[in-house]
């Protein structure tokens, strides 16, 4: 979760959809669920500088930064399926995102092609205030470039627009739209 409030927008856009993974996840023979919410402005997270270290190893993350990354590392790896939960500021996702996002393209893709996390299906869900088309494009079309990078398997974006501070953001419609996600991507696992 890329957001800094608990309680924003893009936080009650996530819980109809957390919602309905877990109440449907039976129907598509998932055993075990179990949700790691990952609300990043709670970590330290330190910025990517490039250094390469990472690529000493080619079998772990192995950043030499003294941050949170390798819990967030750890529980991406050990995933079923990857949600980036951000809003949009600036046509992009929040800083921490954009940071873990830096981090692991290179603590995950190891150079001659060894991803330690090909494969992994991943999607996204966010917020803007202006008109999606023009408000989440840009991160959409970068994320299908980190994913094809990654050698992820991309499987879509929710995007809901904020109207503003005169209106409510959450209302039935964006709820059901949240829901329909969810049952999209559970229908991957059958």
């Amino acid at each position: 979760m890329g957001s800094p409030r608990k309680h924003g927008n893009t936080a009650s856009l996530l819980a109809p959809f957390l919602e309905e993974f877990q109440k449907n996840h039976w129907t598509y023979d998932i055993k075990q669920l179990i949700f790691d919410l990952i609300w990043l402005y709670d970590l330290s997270l330190l910025p990517c500088v490039a250094c390469r270290v990472c690529q000493k190893d080619r079998s772990v993350f192995g950043c030499w930064q003294n941050d949170d990354m390798q819990k967030i590392f750890d529980a991406i790896k050990d995933c079923d399926l990857l949600l980036l939960a951000t809003p949009i500021y600036s046509w992009y996702c929040t800083l921490p995102m954009k940071s873990v996002l830096d981090r692991l393209v290179y603590g995950m893709n190891k150079y001659y092609g060894k991803a330690l996390w090909a494969g992994k299906p991943v999607a996204l869900l966010t917020t803007c205030g202006y008109r999606p088309e023009n408000g989440a494009d840009l991160w959409e079309a970068g994320m299908k470039r980190y994913c094809k990078h990654s050698q992820f398997h991309y499987l879509g974006m929710l995007v809901e627009r904020d109207l503003g501070y005169s209106h409510v953001f959450m209302d039935a419609q964006k709820a059901e739209h949240a829901r329909q996600f969810a049952r999209k991507l559970l229908d991957h696992f059958k």
